[in-house]
């Protein structure tokens, strides 16, 4: 029998060349597999299959497990073999592993407060740096959603005669009926708070807002800010970058003051 690369020439000009690298790698990792278990990739037989969807699918995203299948079927397809990949139990097989990851959601990497210290830290005496320390603060202190600390007001914000502020967080996710809800500031974010403030000025509505050739501008910023920013900063801090991988714009939300 023919070696499968030979069949895959046939796609010349019929594919991007970045589909056939991904035809290339799919089928090779599952050769490779079959080789590492002594069985044979082609023909290939359902039940060989099906435990290959198994492993792969435990270290793999569903979406690339469904690709590596359309792959091997491209591959015996196009050697004349017999298909396994229609059979229904490699769609149950499939079915199994989205259900597995979809069971196991990934848990966003927290932010204790000895991490927020080392983000806070490599802010810069800049208006980039200071509304961004800011933010990460008041997100920590409040545990809000990134979509409620970006559409945070500054009338929103109230300073208390203990050095803290209080803080009205309107409408979110979690408040259909839009009452709201009160939170409470640390002093030192409160501190950051008022920094920012003195050089953004009364003016603008949105409490943290865009900067624009060194100015504030009257505009939000996007909740995906967030994100980037805890990402930017642990970076900077020096953090391991399996941690930083673990960062999203929940983080501010996972651990909280209970940790400071």
């Amino acid at each position: 029998m023919s070696h499968w690369r030979e069949h895959f020439q046939r796609l010349d000009g019929a594919y991007a060349a970045s589909t056939m690298r991904s035809y290339f790698c799919d089928v090779e990792q599952f050769e490779m597999w079959c080789q590492a278990e002594g069985v044979d990739a082609f023909p290939c037989s359902v039940e060989v299959l099906c435990r290959f969807i198994e492993e792969d699918g435990r270290r793999s995203a569903p979406s690339t497990v469904r690709r590596r299948v359309y792959a091997i079927r491209k591959a015996h397809r196009l050697m004349r073999l017999p298909d396994p990949t229609h059979d229904e139990d490699i769609n149950l097989a499939l079915r199994r592993v989205r259900r597995a990851k979809l069971s196991r959601p990934k848990q966003a990497k927290g932010i204790t407060g000895d991490i927020l210290e080392k983000l806070l830290a490599v802010q810069p005496e800049t208006p980039w740096g200071l509304r961004d320390a800011a933010m990460l603060s008041m997100g920590y202190d409040l545990l809000t959603r990134r979509s409620e600390l970006v559409a945070l007001r500054t009338s929103d914000v109230v300073e208390r005669g203990d050095g803290t502020l209080r803080v009205m967080i309107r409408r979110s996710k979690a408040d259909p009926f839009g009452m709201g809800r009160i939170a409470f500031t640390s002093r030192r974010t409160a501190d950051c708070v008022a920094r920012w403030l003195d050089w953004r000025g009364p003016s603008i509505d949105p409490l943290f807002c865009g900067i624009y050739q060194g100015k504030p501008i009257d505009r939000s910023l996007e909740a995906t800010f967030v994100k980037r920013l805890i990402k930017q900063s642990a970076r900077e801090a020096g953090l391991d970058p399996e941690a930083v991988d673990g960062f999203s714009g929940h983080s501010l939300r996972v651990e909280g003051p209970k940790n400071s």
